[in-house]
């Protein structure tokens, strides 16, 4: 009876569906879709009072049986002919039928579906005689607009103006269903896929806009008389003057888009009771293949790094949605379109409103007043920790009334002459902690940090204070080292500095962009990434004063222990405002050298 392209789609699907879990391209199972739902018609056979009808039926040669007449009242169950019983069981109420009332020439059946379903083909077998023309139709929309899939007419060209299928292929209209014989049980069948409409992958674009119904109705336009029956319309009995159906099948199954081997009931629904009837087809999708919506219709929350597809229902490819790069600190993200176009056709997903104060399309740095904790995976909702720069002597950024720390490592940006990851004291050399940092000491040496009074050079340097858990190789009952000195060991320690050198300043310059000084390299204590020799080389400071003073301060004809950092990308030696630099002193040199010893 079927075609071989009836359900060719369905039956690669079904395939696939035999896989586990819906590990490819699979689809609910089919059933009928009139299960569970009212079926609405124009009129029904005694409802207001008893009806009498009759009917003829014919043998195996087409010879006619005699007239057989009972009564219809839809007030009595065993003399009601409801809609209802165009969709109980076929097979266990095989002889249950609706009737319209008498003596009309149209009547309408309509299917109303609480969401969208896939339809593949329908089946109405008739009590009554065929009609001579009918029209099924379709609505994608709820029933706001009707397309027809098909008209049904035993003369397409005068009924409708339109070609027969019998005669050209592929034409909407068709005359198999109309023939006159049988009388009674005559099957009218429409296959949704089949040409020109059938397709290889049931999830294609063209095969949904086939597939694809909310609602189903049938229009019976023109009644049709068993050839039993006078051809004297005024000798025909008027009982004979009706439509009658025993089943209408409407086959199909949930719309899931390939992302789903099982349904369940759409919030709201509550299916009819029907006798015979077990299982409804449900409509709202299990979604599998990190897919969302009542019809998988798209990705889920954290799953749109790339655009939505449709399963394969020819390759059972399944065209799982997939998971955008959060770092954990994000429930959802969304697809962006110029992110995917600039990446090359790779990623598209943009992380929303990341968590554990970090940001970025993939939450994955932290947001500015916060820095990454090292010790922590950046995973971790505590990887960001606040930045805890000090109020007075952290700079405030250009354009900002904030200040904010380096996110790599905390480090605040200080004013001129303050020092300190969290910039709250004074370089060793500076004094007057305030609102715009700290001046330099007018002195050959160091100077008290709270008033500037010059401090004797004569004092010696004991760097191992500043060293948490290291003691001192001298004296133990030795005094501790003034604060001064802790302020320079710090500044030495909270520079991130991988050079330590001992240079003779010879001339700084001004260079508009930025400053240079130039030195002779008299001795290279510590080197980590550039090969710095004895000799004369540039230091590079990154900020001087509008008076044409480097920050730090270098004094030309002075010898400094400088401690700064080395840029590997410019092959440059930098100073800035937490670099260590400190006239040299003979004592100086030869207590920095026992740190780096003990230290190595």
């Amino acid at each position: 009876m079927w075609n071989s392209r009836l359900n060719l789609g369905f039956s690669i699907l079904l395939r696939w569906n035999s896989g586990s879990h819906c590990e490819k391209a699979c689809n609910p199972r089919m059933g009928n879709l009139g299960y569970g739902r009212k079926l609405w018609t124009d009129t029904s056979c005694g409802s207001n009072s008893t009806e009498l009808y009759c009917s003829y039926s014919e043998d195996a040669d087409l010879m006619c049986k005699w007239l057989k007449c009972s009564k219809c009242n839809s007030m009595h169950a065993h003399l009601s002919h409801p809609p209802s019983a165009m969709v109980d069981s076929s097979f266990k109420l095989p002889y249950t039928w609706w009737q319209s009332a008498q003596g009309l020439h149209g009547e309408k059946i309509q299917l109303n579906l609480e969401s969208e379903f896939y339809f593949t083909h329908l089946i109405m077998v008739f009590k009554s005689p065929r009609p001579a023309a009918m029209v099924l139709e379709r609505s994608q929309d709820f029933g706001k607009t009707w397309t027809p899939y098909k008209y049904y007419s035993t003369n397409c060209s005068a009924t409708f103006g339109l070609d027969d299928d019998v005669t050209k292929k592929g034409a909407i209209c068709t005359s198999r269903y109309s023939s006159h014989f049988p009388c009674t049980g005559g099957e009218v069948i429409y296959r949704a896929l089949s040409s020109p409409y059938a397709a290889d992958d049931p999830y294609s674009p063209e095969a949904q806009a086939q597939l694809k119904i909310t609602n189903l109705r049938v229009q019976l336009l023109k009644q049709q008389s068993c050839p039993c029956h006078s051809n004297d319309l005024n000798a025909k009995p008027p009982q004979l003057n009706y439509y009658a159906i025993y089943d209408f099948i409407v086959k199909g199954s949930c719309f899931c888009n390939g992302h789903a081997d099982h349904c369940v009931p759409i919030k709201g629904f509550r299916p009819v009771k029907a006798a015979g009837v077990f299982h409804a087809v449900h409509g709202r999708c299990m979604c599998k293949h990190n897919t969302a919506g009542t019809h998988c219709q798209h990705c889920a929350p954290l799953y749109n790094d790339q655009p939505w597809q449709a399963a394969n229902g020819k390759t059972g490819a399944p065209n799982e949605c997939r998971s955008c790069k959060c770092n954990g600190h994000s429930d959802t993200c969304h697809f962006d379109m110029d992110t995917w176009l600039a990446s090359g056709n790779q990623s598209g997903g943009v992380c929303d409103n990341c968590q554990h104060n970090t940001e970025g399309q993939h939450c994955q740095r932290c947001k500015p007043g916060y820095y990454r904790d090292l010790r922590r995976p950046f995973s971790a909702p505590d990887a960001c920790k606040l930045c805890s720069c000090h109020p007075i002597g952290s700079a405030v950024l250009p354009f900002s009334n904030s200040t904010f720390c380096d996110p790599s490592n905390g480090d605040c940006p200080c004013k001129p002459g303050v020092a300190g990851p969290q910039c709250d004291r004074c370089m060793v050399g500076y004094w007057g902690f305030g609102d715009y940092g700290c001046q330099p000491c007018d002195c050959a040496g160091s100077c008290d940090s709270l008033n500037g009074d010059c401090i004797s050079s004569s004092a010696a340097i004991d760097w191992h204070h500043e060293i948490p858990g290291f003691h001192s190789t001298d004296n133990k009952s030795e005094p501790t080292w003034g604060w001064e000195d802790e302020q320079g060991y710090s500044a030495l320690r909270h520079s991130g500095k991988n050079m330590i050198l001992k240079a003779k300043i010879l001339s700084a310059h001004d260079k508009g962009s930025h400053a240079e000084v130039n030195v002779k390299i008299q001795k290279v204590l510590k080197s980590t990434k550039l090969k710095i020799f004895r000799g004369k080389r540039i230091l590079y400071p990154e900020s001087w004063t509008n008076r044409g003073c480097t920050c730090p301060i270098l004094n030309p004809g002075l010898k400094y222990l400088v401690a700064g950092y080395e840029d590997v990308q410019s092959g440059r030696l930098i100073v800035n405002m937490k670099s260590f630099v400190q006239q040299w002193k003979p004592a100086l040199g030869k207590k920095l050298l026992d740190i780096l010893k003990d230290c190595s």
